[in-house]
């Protein structure tokens, strides 16, 4: 008989909003989004887990999942590089998905350059879909991803998002900078 899955749920405040942390009862992180989204959240979670991604069970810091996202939002971004993950999805979501966790934190690329990393350069629509469809932001980096002309495109989370991480992170390309903090409810700037 398999097992059934247990989730736990975290909530954890950063500078750019109130993140949700999702793990399985094993201590992999399954899914992220911010508060505001979470409906989107928790329909992904249905719809990859049916009945058991309707039961979340709060815990604080699961498996120190939170306590890595603390220290990579007060700047130590190596933090999250290893955190154990498990994701539901295509066989090709999920070789986009290991190759997003293959771009260094501080560097971007294009989607056609992940189209080719993952031998399939005629994809790179494809590959932007599955980009989207990316469950654990931040520690699968789809927002290293960018237009070839070095342009910040779609986030899920949104572009003021993606411009924050990216300076966060020493990688936001010189076009894109601006002075400006992110600022939304509930959210400081740092």
């Amino acid at each position: 008989m398999a097992k059934t899955l247990r989730f736990i749920i975290d909530r954890t405040e950063t500078p750019i909003g109130e993140l949700l942390i999702i793990a399985d009862d094993e201590g992999r992180l399954r899914a992220t989004d911010w508060r505001e989204h979470e409906t989107r959240l928790f329909r992904l979670l249905r719809r990859y887990y049916g009945e058991a991604g309707e039961r979340l069970t709060p815990q604080p810091d699961p498996n120190g999942l939170t306590q890595a996202f603390d220290a990579y939002f007060a700047g130590e971004l190596a933090a999250i590089d290893h955190l154990p993950v498990a994701t539901n999805g295509t066989p090709f979501q999920q070789a986009v998905w290991r190759a997003l966790r293959d771009i260094p934190c501080g560097t971007t690329l294009s989607y056609g350059t992940l189209a080719r990393r993952i031998g399939q350069p005629a994809a790179v629509r494809a590959v932007g879909l599955a980009n989207g469809a990316n469950p654990i932001s931040i520690v699968v980096p789809c927002h290293r991803v960018i237009g070839s002309d070095g342009s910040l495109t779609g986030y899920g989370g949104g572009i003021e998002r993606k411009r924050w991480l990216l300076q966060h992170e020493g990688a936001l390309p010189a076009a894109e900078r601006q002075s400006q903090p992110f600022a939304s409810a509930g959210a400081t700037s740092s």
